[in-house]
């Protein structure tokens, strides 16, 4: 099929402006797909299957890469989770998570404005130092997550993973129009830490880019020479060897609280998913801390509504009150898990033998702390934001404390196997997203591509996003319980969240693999 994007103006004539509707066909294969939020990335998986790798290797190697191409979102200075299902059926669950630095203290995030607040509105810190800048960093988990995820389900050797990501850091991400609009939106925050600023927004160390004339390349000399390091090495250099000391040593020195012992002692887990039946599928997504239990808890409460001869409003009104519902627990039971959007990535992959993997990772907010740890080139987290600051919540600060997640990666199993693997980026928005292409795919009967076109809503708010090409009474089918707003899916602000998904072909039928269409460098690639 045509994988390239197209786009052709909307049948409505506008008013004072024009509607574009943008479209990326599904990709359909008998062998694997990997559908990531980078065409590079999502290119380099393929390669990986191609070359005989599982799905497994390619979701390492992609995510790997994503940590060059896309800086902003995703990499080694972040943590995450992801889901692996085995051909047979059978899923796990792996914690990457951040942690908190062991000497966190809650008297080091002084509130301003008052010690009140409430589940959607968290009084702000002084300078917003959990939100951005040394002490808004966590211990990320990314490199020992992904190590440990290719050494249990993997074929390829961890050095071999890393040759790709090496290769791209040495040439360069590839700075275009986009890029060079995720800069410009992030230059005052960036800006703050010099070497941020060196690395992201000083266009003399870009390069021409020779398959390219309206972009440029920025090499990342010394993420290179760290990701070598950690290829000669092993992962556990991150954590206990000549990496750890010295990233320990540039965050000391920047003011984190980072220590040796925070990065010594850090170990991903593997779980149980937690699992739910939705109509003939089982759900399976992350346990405990994360958007997954609040996933299977919206579906749960979808279960007794007839969504398959639903209307378009009706569905969404559903969702909505379904999603509503389950944020109020949330927030009382759990925390509130960052009051502002994540900018995170997410891939899915399957392979020809019918394994699925379902990863997401983040830096949380755009760039993460704004802080680069000067010797290795890498941007770090910013996982403080995650926690509650105002104390005795459940989601409150605390020393080596587990932050409450949104990512909510998810694989479904129907007869025994696995049937999809989807995930998206966009913090709270995140598990709103999956519930309602989840319903669109095994309650209406859509294809992937049709779930992933058909307008959104986002109710992890009071108020209710509605994309304003739904149709016209969905506003007001939801507007009989909640605030509404009519809003575009825009690629800034990010409205609503930005999926990739992946679904096992039966009965003779391809596999399929579809992206958000909006974003201009989401890709399924086929192997």
């Amino acid at each position: 099929m045509d994988e390239r994007s197209h786009a052709k103006p909307s049948l409505t004539p506008p008013v004072s402006h024009q509607t574009w509707a943008v479209s990326k066909p599904q990709v359909e294969s008998h062998g694997g797909i990997v559908a990531a939020q980078h065409h590079e990335a999502a290119q380099i998986g393929a390669d990986v299957l191609a070359a005989g790798g599982n799905a497994m290797d390619a979701a390492v190697t992609t995510a790997l890469a994503l940590s060059v191409v896309e800086p902003w979102l995703s990499g080694l200075g972040g943590g995450g989770f992801l889901l692996h299902a085995s051909a047979d059926g059978t899923v796990e669950a792996l914690d990457f998570n951040l942690r908190a630095p062991l000497a966190a203290d809650p008297a080091d995030f002084p509130l301003v404005g008052g010690a009140g607040g409430d589940w959607f509105n968290w009084p702000s810190v002084q300078d917003d130092r959990n939100l951005i800048g040394p002490m808004s960093i966590c211990v990320p988990g990314a490199v020992a997550g992904l190590a440990e995820a290719l050494e249990k389900h993997g074929t390829l050797p961890w050095a071999d993973a890393l040759a790709p990501a090496i290769g791209l850091a040495e040439r360069g991400m590839r700075v275009d129009w986009f890029a060079e609009l995720a800069f410009a939106i992030d230059a005052p925050g960036l800006s703050r830490d010099a070497d941020a600023a060196a690395l992201f927004l000083d266009p003399r160390v870009r390069t021409p880019d020779p398959t390219d004339p309206t972009a440029r390349l920025l090499p990342m000399p010394l993420k290179a020479t760290m990701l070598r390091r950690l290829a000669q090495n092993g992962a556990r250099d991150f954590y206990e060897g000549e990496t750890a000391a010295t990233l320990v040593a540039d965050l000391q020195a920047k003011g984190s609280k980072l220590a040796a012992d925070d990065f010594s002692r850090y170990r991903p887990t593997w779980n149980r998913p937690a699992s739910g039946h939705y109509r003939d599928r089982i759900v399976h997504t992350i346990p405990g801390l994360s958007g997954g239990p609040s996933l299977l808890d919206t579906l749960m409460r979808l279960t007794g509504q007839d969504m398959a001869g639903a209307s378009d409003a009706d569905f969404a009104a559903h969702h909505a009150n379904a999603i509503r519902a389950t944020y109020q627990a949330r927030l009382k039971t759990m925390g509130h898990a960052a009051a502002g959007r994540d900018c995170t990535s997410h891939l899915s992959v399957i392979d020809r033998q019918g394994n699925m993997v379902s990863l997401t990772n983040t830096l949380l907010s755009r760039f993460g702390s704004k802080v680069v740890a000067p010797s290795l080139g890498l941007t770090m987290n910013n996982g403080m934001m995650w926690f509650d600051p105002r104390p005795d919540q459940p989601n409150s600060i605390a020393p080596g404390a587990v932050p409450l997640a949104n990512m909510a990666p998810v694989i479904t199993t129907r007869d025994g196997t696995p049937d999809i693997a989807v995930g998206a980026a966009g913090g709270r928005q995140i598990f709103p997203a999956i519930v309602q292409l989840l319903s669109q795919i095994i309650d209406h009967g859509a294809s992937p591509e049709q779930a992933l076109h058909a307008p959104r809503i986002d109710a992890s708010a009071p108020t209710v996003l509605v994309n304003r090409v739904a149709s016209p009474d969905t506003a007001s089918a939801i507007a009989a319980n909640h605030p509404v707003q009519i809003t575009e899916d825009s690629l800034y602000p990010v409205q609503f969240a930005i999926p990739s998904l992946v679904q096992a072909g039966r009965g003779g039928m391809p596999n399929c693999g579809a992206v958000h269409p909006n974003n201009p460098w989401t890709k399924a690639v086929s192997e």
